[in-house]
Formats: structure tokens, sequence, C-alpha cells
């Protein structure tokens, strides 16, 4: 795709988003406020972490958002006894060469669907580390870059404590957003039974790899002012300081906060960033960063209101337009 202004790039993607919330919504009800925040999460180059009791769609959504893109897909479903080699791949002897070959693993796509990652213990989700921060893969000594554009969407149940390990924060940071998947309203449900009543056509893809990537390489020319990353930097710099939180948000916080905002923008076809941009997105980009106090969990507090609680509290400062 070749793009010769702006303009012209926000106008297309909001066209994107118009066409994969159709094309999604044809398998999967209900689900139009995830399948928006993962294509914001793309966009923006960024992974996911989806929480959600088992049974909310969470690994349908994923597997047909990628094949209304057009890009590969691949799912790993994470256990207790499964090893890093199982994610990134390994060297393995070729009988008739009498040679090691490399065996590339399934994070060698361009979405994978990390399923249930907090079954599997600490040294299996760090093999993940390397991929979601560098784009690339060391197997045995040797660097691979994956290919473009690459995404990780994370699933994991936040109600069950049983044979699960916590992810640390980490790699918790690694995530641009984290997206809660609730139960459908009552009309959606309906919808959905009325929809498995009959066979569901598979999707046409609505766009390609080398369309993403292309949008992806020019996030960077949605217009931000110098008031609006101040207005960023002091949301993230007031969150260390208040008072229900041990942890506030951290520096890699502040830019995911500035490209998550940036591509709120373009879906909503803009070519230019509001604060309210960035609000919108301050939810799903903060809300696994920060840690409660205990005392204030015990009252009753919650991280999604001290989000809201900074957005009020934290001045606006006047834009500057083009």
């Amino acid at each position: 795709m070749t793009v010769t202004n702006s303009n012209q790039l926000a106008q297309r993607v909001n066209e994107l988003r118009q066409r994969t919330l159709q094309a999604v919504e044809q398998v999967v009800v209900g689900m139009n406020h995830v399948t928006d925040q993962l294509l914001m999460a793309l966009i923006a180059g960024g992974h996911v972490l989806l929480e959600g009791v088992p049974g909310t769609a969470k690994t349908t959504v994923c597997r047909t958002f990628s094949s209304v893109l057009g890009i590969h897909y691949e799912r790993v479903q994470f256990t207790p006894d499964l090893l890093p080699s199982d994610v990134t791949g390994t060297q393995v002897l070729d009988r008739q060469t009498s040679n090691f070959v490399l065996r590339k693993g399934p994070v060698f796509c361009q979405l994978l669907l990390a399923d249930e990652l907090n079954r599997a213990p600490a040294r299996t989700q760090s093999s993940l580390l390397e991929a979601m921060q560098e784009r690339q893969v060391t197997i045995e000594g040797k660097t691979l870059p994956l290919p473009e554009p690459f995404m990780v969407l994370a699933t994991q149940n936040p109600i069950e404590q049983e044979g699960v390990y916590r992810l640390p924060e980490a790699q918790l940071d690694r995530f641009l957003f984290r997206i809660h998947v609730g139960y459908p309203e009552r009309n959606q449900e309906v919808d959905m039974l009325e929809l498995h009543s009959r066979t569901i056509p598979k999707p046409e893809p609505v766009t390609n790899a080398d369309e993403i990537v292309a949008i992806q390489r020019q996030l960077d020319t949605v217009y931000g002012s110098r008031e609006l990353q101040e207005y960023i930097v002091d949301l993230v710099r007031q969150s260390r300081q208040h008072p229900d939180l041990v942890l506030g948000g951290s520096p890699r916080a502040a830019i995911n906060l500035m490209k998550a905002g940036r591509s709120h923008a373009l879906l909503s076809g803009r070519n230019y960033l509001t604060h309210e941009d960035i609000q919108a997105v301050c939810n799903p980009v903060l809300c696994h960063r920060l840690i409660m106090r205990p005392e204030a969990e015990m009252d009753g507090r919650t991280i999604e209101s001290v989000v809201q609680q900074l957005i009020r509290t934290v001045p606006v400062l006047q834009e500057r337009r083009r």
C-alpha cells in the first residue's frame, strides 16, 4: 500500500476498521470492543493479554481475527510440561545427512495465540520475552528474525488459581493491552445461538500482511503536540505517586500510551492525536502495569478506579494543532 499523506492513511485505516469489525461479527457475536482493541494493538505493533473465564470465545475471536486480516496464525496450548523449545524450536538430528538442522517452533508466525499462558512455568513463559520485545528468537546461539507483522495474543483465566503460575511483572509489561473478555449481553447470547444453528462461513480476508506492515511503519506520522507528550508523562508520573499504588507506570508505559493513542486516532479516521485518544487507551495500557496496595484493595478500591482518578486529576495542557 502506498499512502501519499497522513490524511489518506487515517481514512484507509478507518475503512479497514469497519471491514474488520463486520467480518469478525459474522463469526463471533458481541466482540466488537475486543476486535477493535486487537486491531489497535496490531497497528501499534503491540501484544495483547486477554483475560476471561473459559467459554467466552477468546480463542475463536483470535483465530477469526487472523483469518480476516490474512496473516499466518499459530496456536500453542501452554501446559505445565511445555518446554521453551516447544515454542521457539530446536536443533534436531537429520539421520540422512547426520547433521543438525533447525526445526522452527510455532513462534515463527505472524499472530501467535499463547493459550492459557499462565499454566506454563516461568521458564517457558520467558521463552516469549525475546520474541515479544526484540521480534527475534535465539536458538542454540543463532539469532533468527520473526516474520512481519508479529503479534502475541495470550489468554489467561483470572479466576482459577490452582495449577497456574502468576505472570511476572517483566512479562506483563511487554503487553501493550490487557483486555477483559466478559459475558455477552442477553440479546447477544441469543444471536450467538442463532448463529451456531447454521453453518458459519469462513470470512474472506479484508487485507494482508504487507498492508498491515505499511500502516505500522507510518504510525509515527500521526501528529502529537509537545503538550500531549507532557500530558502522557504527567499521567504516568502521577501514578508513581498515587497513595493506593505500590508500583506506578514505567517509562515503557508512557511510550505505549503514545503508540496506542496514535493508533486510536487512526482508527477514528484522524491524522492527529488528542487527549481523548490518550484517555481512551489508559485502561487497557495501564491497568496491568500498576500494583495496588493490599490495604486499598481491602477497602474495595480497584485499579480501574485509580486510572479514572488519574484521568480526572491530571490537568490537560492546551494543545497546539498544526
